[in-house]
């Protein structure tokens, strides 16, 4: 394995409604960058997803855009990728980016970001991997989706240890360091 660090971004195809969500996207992109990791994301030019990739290009990161066919006009694929991958489906798209990637952040989203994050969840849940999974909580956004996560497991319906596997942050500062954190605890046998 390379010694290279990859960093898969789950966030939205839209702003969203509050300058935050673009703000935090643009300061995680640049930090990506100036951390030397790669952003592995789904090669939008549009929404938060789009901000990400462009602060993280114009600070000198290396990017991997993955996208399925359906989605390149729609999402309209960022120009000036390095890497670009273009999938059948959105299966296959979320499976090269979990591959090519050691931790997963989650920025803000709408459904598609709810789905990638439960299924990143579940599969560490069934320990089919036990990459970390981080949660941008920026102006509270995720606090419903970490409220709901307390209260699966409050119901009987999953294990206390379901909320380990989540490490949730409110700036982009504390996100870097549990990441750096997980990172250093990285070994090839985990991925």
């Amino acid at each position: 394995m390379s010694d290279e660090i990859s960093i898969c971004v789950y966030c939205g195809a839209r702003d969203g409604v509050r300058s935050a969500y673009r703000s935090a996207a643009r300061q995680f992109g640049e930090a990506l960058a100036s951390e030397g990791w790669r952003l592995v994301y789904g090669a939008g030019d549009i929404g938060i997803m789009g901000t990400v990739a462009s602060a993280a290009l114009a600070a000198g990161g290396e990017i991997l855009g993955v996208i399925p066919a359906h989605l390149v006009s729609r999402e309209v694929t960022k120009p000036n990728l390095a890497r670009l991958i273009v999938t059948e489906n959105m299966h296959e798209r979320k499976m090269h980016m979990f591959r090519n990637s050691q931790a997963t952040v989650v920025l803000p989203g709408g459904a598609g970001s709810l789905e990638e994050f439960f299924e990143i969840l579940t599969w560490r849940q069934l320990g089919l991997h036990s990459k970390p999974i981080h949660v941008l909580n920026t102006e509270g956004y995720w606090d419903r989706l970490i409220q709901l996560v307390e209260h699966v497991i409050a119901e009987g319906f999953a294990d206390p240890s379901l909320r380990g596997y989540v490490s949730v942050a409110a700036s982009v500062p504390d996100l870097l360091a549990g990441l750096r954190a997980d990172l250093s605890r990285r070994s090839p046998a985990n991925e």
